[in-house]
């Protein structure tokens, strides 16, 4: 019987995904094109008039494109989670799935880019390379320690927003979680101990926040596979 459910729940997602048509995500266009005169305006030659607009004010791509309102997804597909490192193309149902959900419930375009790149310098380099396209770029999946690089030298090069999901937004709900639950013990941080059971992107992320919300370093516990970190 489980054998028997597994198999309907992994046939129902491949159907999912495969139907009506392949994948979850599309483009289209918020301007009409019913004639003529629309695609002069939206091609050459009227195109002309806003692309010299940006080029003496760059402030006003997020009036006259939809970069303001565009996110990039960006992985390398080697820390997937519950799957680990399976590569970029196998990792672009979960960008395309990560971007959905930024449409859904957020009404934030996103294009999904899934990179053959393993060196996590020349992936920043790529990734800053894309900040004319983006308002801000979502970094996804990447292993540590390589998303701390990424992530750090994009910050440092980019001048829009980079959001690293697996810190970042791991460490806002965990922060959020901790403070709810010692507002309900009547604690404070500086009176708590912590004992984190993983020194990856998430579990480093998380112990930084709960240190800036006021936890003791020396009341923090960090293990891994190996057992407790320490200097030594």
């Amino acid at each position: 019987m489980d054998d028997a459910r597994h198999d309907s729940a992994r046939q129902a997602a491949l159907d999912y995904h495969e139907f009506p048509k392949p994948g979850k995500l599309e483009i289209r266009a918020t301007k009409p094109l019913a004639n003529g005169q629309d695609l002069s305006l939206a091609y050459s030659p009227g195109v002309a008039e806003a692309c010299l607009e940006i080029k003496s004010d760059p402030t006003t791509a997020s009036r006259y494109t939809s970069r303001g309102n565009l996110v990039g997804v960006v992985t390398n597909g080697t820390a997937v989670l519950g799957l680990g490192n399976i590569g970029a193309l196998a990792s672009k149902p979960v960008m395309e799935g990560k971007a959905v959900l930024f449409k859904k419930f957020a009404n934030i375009d996103c294009f999904d880019i899934e990179l053959n790149e393993a060196d996590p310098y020349k992936l920043a380099d790529i990734v800053c390379a894309l900040e004319p396209t983006f308002g801000a770029i979502n970094l996804e999946d990447i292993k540590a320690p390589d998303c701390f690089i990424v992530e750090a030298l994009c910050r440092e090069r980019m001048k829009i927003p980079v959001f690293h999901d697996d810190q970042h937004g791991t460490a806002i709900v965990v922060g959020a979680a901790a403070t709810n639950a010692l507002h309900v013990a009547g604690k404070r941080f500086d009176q708590i101990k912590i004992v984190s059971t993983g020194g990856g992107a998430a579990g480093i992320a998380c112990l930084n926040m709960l240190l800036k919300l006021g936890v003791r370093r020396e009341n923090v516990w960090l293990c891994d596979l190996e057992g407790l970190v320490y200097n030594g």
